[in-house]
């Protein structure tokens, strides 16, 4: 029997690790695309976009090896029902739970190095890629001088120009710079009819060279009123030559990419740090409930609130509290205690948020630590819906398979964003909520697998013509006899 899983295991593999590269380049792609629009025309590196795209693909690796265990568990079983190795194979009196055991210890395999990324690779590549997203997003686009307009990308400054020639396109005619740098509006206006760029090999700094222009400037402080502004003096002056020296480190500096500036969100923790942080935000979620709840005691006065000894009731006093004021007492005591509830309950309001948003962060951690384990064993689910379904379809390549595969993972991947979604919003228990595809997905693998086992279809259309056509005949009988 070794040969035979030898060639079961054989055909299996084959199709997974096509299908897992092919997903796996998709997801990339799909991922890339929708950040290209924050990484285009900033003259990134590209040594920083292939590292970009590593570690994209660490992070996307967890997701494509369900899809593929599923993918190629269907094409391969539906390969030899096509074929019809499955009906040598059961005339030989080998059964499908003989046919998929090796193939269930490869996926087991398979899910446990699954997990190994999960636990170990995924949050490492998660750090790296988002603090590199990050970095990269803040990073200014590259420096592109464009005539006729004003180019305000120059830190400080906003450069107008009439048209840029030279053989390095590097001269200027009719030049308009205001210098905005003292933050005070356009209070300082240059003018040359020509100017010059120069900027050496890996100086963070560009040297504007003006000829023949004109310098004016206003003397105005930001406090003054509009009024004030217009009595105070300007100085103008002629030049020709003048030199500004621009500061470009922020669209050509790659070493602030690497900067790790996030180091605690969830995504980037391994099972044993989600779980220590999670204990210790629930520590701190705790003390935080309880020094509201203290502060809402105290507000209230409620402290103030205990019983007297017997004997040091007064007999004269009514057991109604209200009875023992005027009415104008009364009034006066009954309108402080509605302010102070209206104070009170308003405050609770405006912090309900806060409550909110600290009980979501910790269903976060909760939901990534058991989903992590989860998800690890979704290669074995797919696995046991993938199998039979390829052997009940018959169907092998990449067509109907294909469609079937895309559907099924929708479904899964829906389900366990809806367990996630409800975790997070403390509808169900963060257990459940990543255990939720599991727990519906997996009786419906048994199901199927029992099915494919016993040769029968997903379900009998011709049992469900027959009930059908039954129905009809009864209605027409009790027709005919009326």
């Amino acid at each position: 029997m070794k040969i035979f899983d030898k060639y079961i295991i054989k055909s299996f593999f084959k199709p997974f690790l096509a299908t897992f590269f092919v997903v796996l380049f998709v997801l990339v792609m799909q991922s890339l695309w929708l950040a290209f629009d924050q990484i285009a025309g900033k003259g990134i590196d590209i040594f920083f976009i292939l590292k970009f795209l590593a570690y994209l693909a660490l992070m996307l690796t967890p997701t494509a090896l369900p899809i593929g265990i599923l993918l190629s568990s269907i094409m391969a079983l539906g390969n030899l029902a096509e074929n019809y190795e499955f009906a040598a194979i059961k005339s030989a009196g080998i059964s499908l739970k003989r046919v998929i055991r090796p193939l269930i210890v490869l996926t087991l395999f398979i899910s446990a190095l699954n997990f190994v990324f999960l636990n170990n690779i995924y949050p490492w590549a998660t750090l790296k890629q988002k603090n590199l997203y990050l970095n990269i997003k803040k990073k200014k686009p590259a420096l592109a001088l464009v005539p006729g307009t004003f180019n305000t990308d120059i830190p400080g400054y906003s450069l107008k120009f009439e048209e840029k020639y030279g053989e390095e396109e590097n001269l200027l005619k009719n030049i308009q710079i205001s210098d905005l740098s003292a933050a005070k509006g356009k209070i300082k206006v240059i003018t040359a009819e020509k100017g010059i760029i120069s900027t050496e090999e890996g100086s963070k700094y560009m040297t504007l060279t003006l000829l023949n222009g004109n310098y004016y400037e206003e003397h105005i402080k930001k406090t003054m009123l509009p009024k004030e502004r217009v009595k105070m003096p300007a100085s103008s002056a002629t030049f020709e030559t003048y030199t500004i020296n621009i500061d470009i480190s922020s669209f050509n500096d790659d070493d602030t990419l690497d900067d790790e500036k996030i180091k605690e969100h969830y995504s980037m923790l391994s099972i044993n740090q989600l779980d220590s942080t999670s204990n210790e935000r629930k520590i701190a979620y705790d003390k935080y409930i309880e020094n509201k709840a203290d502060y809402f005691y105290k507000i209230l006065e409620a402290n103030k609130l205990y019983k007297y000894h017997d004997s040091l009731i007064d007999t004269k006093l009514d057991s109604d509290i209200l009875n023992n004021f005027t009415l104008k007492n009364k009034l006066i005591v009954l309108n402080g205690s509605i302010q102070l509830l209206k104070r009170t309950t308003e405050r609770n309001k405006n912090q309900k948020q806060s409550f909110k948003e600290q009980r979501k962060l910790l269903n976060l951690f909760d939901h990534e630590y058991s989903y992590r384990i989860s998800f690890s064993l979704a290669c074995l689910v797919l696995f046991f819906i993938g199998a039979p379904l390829g052997s009940i379809i018959r169907k092998g390549g990449f067509g109907l398979p294909m469609i079937v595969a895309i559907a099924v993972f929708i479904i899964y991947f829906f389900i366990s964003k809806l367990g996630g979604n409800l975790a997070e919003e403390s509808v169900i228990s963060s257990l459940l909520g990543s255990w939720l595809s599991t727990i519906i997905l997996l009786p419906f693998g048994i199901l199927l697998t029992r099915r494919a086992a016993k040769g029968m279809g997903i379900f009998n259309i011709d049992a469900l013509f027959n009930n059908v056509q039954k129905f009809f005949n009864k209605i027409t009988n009790k027709t005919t006899t009326n």
